[in-house]
């Protein structure tokens, strides 16, 4: 019903929240934790109702497999009570999964809800995403450092990663001399 991954999600979510003051916010951690604590509970009850059928299909087995002559020999009161529990579990079983899913269902709105009110909060605090782009200061030649020059950087990209200006960079790349054999286009002859 629930996986690990969902309620680690979820814990991020509720961990978040921490950081707001809001009254809203410790209303939907504090309700986000009473729904995981119900559909705990009702995975609980629907894996006992599980352990219970196949309780009943062995109890089933057993007489109708070991006992002679099973639907005349065996007392009638074992056979429907263990009838009766085997429907009895099946239904309950239905109705717990059916419980599950809407507990699972409510957990999932309540963990948007925890979403957008984590982003809000970030937004607070951080600012919105995208809205000014952050310059890096340019770095004049003048700042590198003994480790650098001794090394030999020029201060260019391309000779500070090794990087070997004649190779080959593949056809898919245009040669104004057209000597790789491409088109003037790009694309592969």
């Amino acid at each position: 019903m629930i996986t690990r991954d969902h309620h680690n999600q979820t814990e991020f979510l509720k961990r978040c929240l921490h950081y707001s003051e809001s009254a809203e916010c410790q209303e939907l951690k504090e309700e986000i934790t009473r729904l995981q604590r119900d559909a705990h509970c009702v995975q609980r009850a629907a894996w006992l109702m599980a352990a219970l059928i196949v309780l009943t299909l062995t109890g089933l087995a057993y007489a109708t497999i070991l006992l002679e002559n099973f639907p005349y020999s065996a007392p009638r009161l074992i056979v429907s009570l263990l009838c009766a529990l085997g429907v009895g579990s099946g239904i309950s079983l239905l109705a717990f999964v059916g419980l599950g899913m809407v507990y699972r269902r409510r957990l999932d709105r309540r963990r948007e809800q925890c979403r957008q009110m984590v982003a809000r909060l970030l937004e607070s605090r951080l600012g919105k995403p995208g809205a000014a782009p952050r310059t890096e200061p340019a770095v004049s030649d003048a700042s590198h450092s003994p480790v650098q020059d001794a090394a030999g950087s020029t201060g260019s990209p391309a000779s500070d990663l090794n990087l070997n200006p004649n190779l080959n960079p593949g056809p898919w790349v245009e040669d104004p001399a057209g000597s790789n054999g491409s088109s003037a286009t790009g694309i592969p002859a």
